[in-house]
């Protein structure tokens, strides 16, 4: 059965951001870009934690997002990530990458806050009615400190066809089966020694971060 994402199955990759003496090296980039079509990559994921979103300031953001999507071409997918703690900053972020053509928007949990169930539902549900592009929701508690339950992204799922995938990092088998037997959603693994595993309970591929150095094995 085709998942809501389907058009994102397969290799995706949280691609680098190279730096030279302080600053982005958007030549670096558009290098690292080539080098990601020539393998069959399906889709890059710049400037999520793989690319140094942490610190990044908020003009680079937005400058690598926009850079990734005028190199590809329309050659190779972009899920922009649009992570943020901040509701607003999130939206911001996200809206800014639809309008600058991404073809997806890769979205942290919020970070450090630790919402509940109903505050996590309602941040996503915020960039679901604010924009068109298919939104990936990014579960990675050891990381955010605030695992989203698997019953809040059904939720989600149900109420907004906008939320299309889930990049899944919580390191459970259970948590993605969960997913996939109750939803259309696609269930990305979000580590790299798990993709087999979660692709042997519906999984449909993995965001991977080896991949920026051997693409055509992954």
């Amino acid at each position: 059965m085709a998942t809501r994402g389907e058009a994102f199955a397969g290799l995706s990759v949280a691609i680098t951001t190279p730096f030279k003496n302080g600053a982005v090296d958007f030549d670096k980039l558009a290098e690292q870009i080539e080098f990601q079509v020539a393998a069959g990559t399906k889709c890059i994921c710049p400037a999520g934690t793989t690319g140094e979103s942490p610190t990044l300031s908020h003009e680079e953001h937005d400058d690598v997002i926009r850079r990734c999507v005028k190199f590809t071409r329309g050659r190779i997918k972009v899920m922009a990530g649009t992570g943020s703690n901040s509701t607003a900053e999130a939206l911001r972020l996200t809206k800014h990458a639809e309008q600058n053509g991404a073809d997806a928007a890769l979205v942290v949990g919020p970070y450090y806050n630790r919402p509940t169930p109903e505050g996590m539902y309602q941040h996503f549900a915020a960039l679901a009615k604010a924009v068109k592009i298919p939104i990936c929701i990014y579960n990675i508690p050891g990381r955010t400190g605030q695992k989203i339950e698997s019953e809040t992204i059904i939720r989600l799922a149900r109420d907004f066809p906008t939320i299309a995938l889930v990049k899944e990092a919580t390191g459970s088998i259970d948590m993605a089966s969960a997913i996939t037997a109750a939803t259309d959603l696609t269930v990305l693994s979000g580590d790299d020694s798990l993709t087999l595993p979660i692709v042997s309970v519906g999984g449909r591929g993995v965001i991977s971060v080896v991949g920026n150095i051997v693409p055509k094995d992954m």
